[in-house]
C-alpha cells in the first residue's frame, strides 16, 4: 500500500484538478526532482490510489442546461430491491452520479439533462416506472460556487 504522505497528498491535490500537468511541472511544484516525483506518482497508480485521469466537462457546452441532486426513497428496503434499483439506474445516461446513502432516503443521484423538458421525461419515463421507487425529491442546481469533483 502506498504511503500517503504530505507529499503524496499535495501530488494528489494537484492532479486532482489538473489532471494533465506534465511531470516536470508537477515535480516543481511539490519540491521533487523529475524522477522522484514520476516514481512516486507510478507507485499511486501502481497500487490503485490514482485509478484514472478524467476530462472536466464544461456542461453549458455539452448541451447540459439542466442539473438536479435526486434522493430517491424504495419501497422496500431489501438487497433485491436496492440491485434492482441499481442495476436500472445504471443504464440511465442521464444519471452521473449514484451514492447509497443514510437517513431517510436510500439514493442520492446526480441528473444532467439538456433542459427541463429533458428532466421531466427522465423523471416520469425512467425512475417514475421503477417499481422499487417510493420517494422522489428534486434539488435544483442553481449555481455551483464550488465544485472540485475530478
Amino acid at each position: 500500500m502506498t504511503k500517503i504522505d504530505d507529499i503524496n497528498r499535495h501530488i494528489l491535490r494537484i492532479l486532482s484538478r489538473e489532471g494533465r500537468l506534465p511531470n516536470l511541472d508537477l515535480a516543481a511544484r511539490v519540491g521533487l526532482s523529475p524522477s522522484a516525483c514520476l516514481r512516486r506518482v507510478q507507485e499511486m497508480e501502481r497500487s490503485g490510489l490514482i485509478t484514472g485521469y478524467r476530462a472536466v466537462i464544461d456542461p453549458t457546452k455539452a448541451g447540459i442546461g439542466f442539473i438536479a441532486y435526486v434522493t430517491v426513497g424504495l419501497n422496500s428496503h431489501t438487497k433485491s430491491a436496492q440491485e434492482a434499483f441499481e442495476r436500472a439506474i445504471s443504464r440511465a445516461e442521464a444519471v452521473r452520479e449514484c451514492h447509497n446513502v443514510t437517513g431517510t432516503v436510500e439514493y442520492l443521484l446526480r441528473v444532467e439533462t439538456a433542459d427541463l423538458a429533458g428532466y421531466k421525461h427522465w423523471h416520469t419515463e425512467v425512475l417514475g416506472v421503477l417499481p422499487q421507487v417510493q420517494a422522489i425529491t428534486t434539488f435544483v442546481v442553481m449555481g455551483s460556487p464550488k465544485d472540485d469533483r475530478a
